[in-house]
Order: C-alpha cells, then structure tokens, then sequence
C-alpha cells in the first residue's frame, strides 16, 4: 500500500467513495454533480485542503481529506479530517491508520496545533478507531446552519 496526495484523475473515485460515505454513515443520498465540483474545488485549489489517498494495485482503499482552521487561540491552525473512507474490502487492514498516521505527521512538520474531525453521533465504530488513534472527545458540538 502506497499513500500519497490525490491527483485529479482521482477526482470521480473520491467522489463515489464521498457518496458512499454519506449513504452509509448517515443513509444520505448526496447531489453527485455537487459532490464532483466540491472535490474538484479541493484538488484544483490547494488552500481549501488536500486529499490523501491510499492505494495499492492502481486501485484507491481509501482517502481522507484535510483542510484547514486557523485558530487565533493558538496561532497555527487545526487540521481537520474529513470525508474519510476506505472501501469495505480493505477495511481493518490499516488503510486508516496508515492515512492517519501520515497526516498527523505532515500536521506536525507544517506547525498545526493539533488534528479535529468530526464523527456522526451514533458512529460508535468510529469514535472507537478514533480514539485507538490518540483523539478524544472535545466536548464540543457542531452546530450549523445550512444554507443548499
């Protein structure tokens, strides 16, 4: 297994691994069209964030992708992991925490004050792989208000 920063023929595989993502974790059914240009926007504008892939075979297992929150707290920002997804056949295989591991790195080298994400409330599988990685419950709560 290889990682490596996506490119932008990997454009319509995070796409579908992003719809897949929503209908499992949260039974969504994502605009595709919307969900392409959003992933389009990330790979052709760097400052938005980055995708990370992990591959093996010429085939993508996963990817997460990280962006940015600056934190005048701080001074440095927050690496925030989303749109995390590994395909169902390569999971609990690594691919996870290879991805994770290798962003908390670069995290570390580039001076971010630390890694955030944001897991759905029921996702008890996830919350539990997260915190084998090191994070815990920031006891705070995501509110928003949508505007699509």
């Amino acid at each position: 297994m290889q990682l490596r920063r996506a490119l932008a023929s990997d454009a319509a595989t995070l796409a579908e691994f992003n719809l897949r993502m929503a209908a499992e974790t949260e039974s969504k059914a994502l605009n595709e069209s919307v969900v392409q240009a959003g992933v389009l926007a990330v790979l052709n504008e760097a400052r938005r964030g980055f995708y990370l892939v992990a591959e093996a075979d010429a085939q993508l297992l996963g990817a997460l992708m990280v962006t940015y929150e600056w934190s005048d707290w701080r001074n440095a920002d927050f690496w925030w992991i989303q749109s995390v997804y590994v395909r169902p056949e390569a999971r609990r295989r690594g691919v996870f925490r290879a991805l994770y591991r290798a962003v908390e790195d670069e995290a570390r080298s580039a001076g971010a004050c630390g890694l955030r994400l944001y897991v759905e409330q029921d996702n008890r599988n996830a919350m539990s792989t997260y915190a084998a990685m090191g994070m815990h419950d920031a006891h705070y709560r995501v509110m928003e208000q949508s505007f699509r």
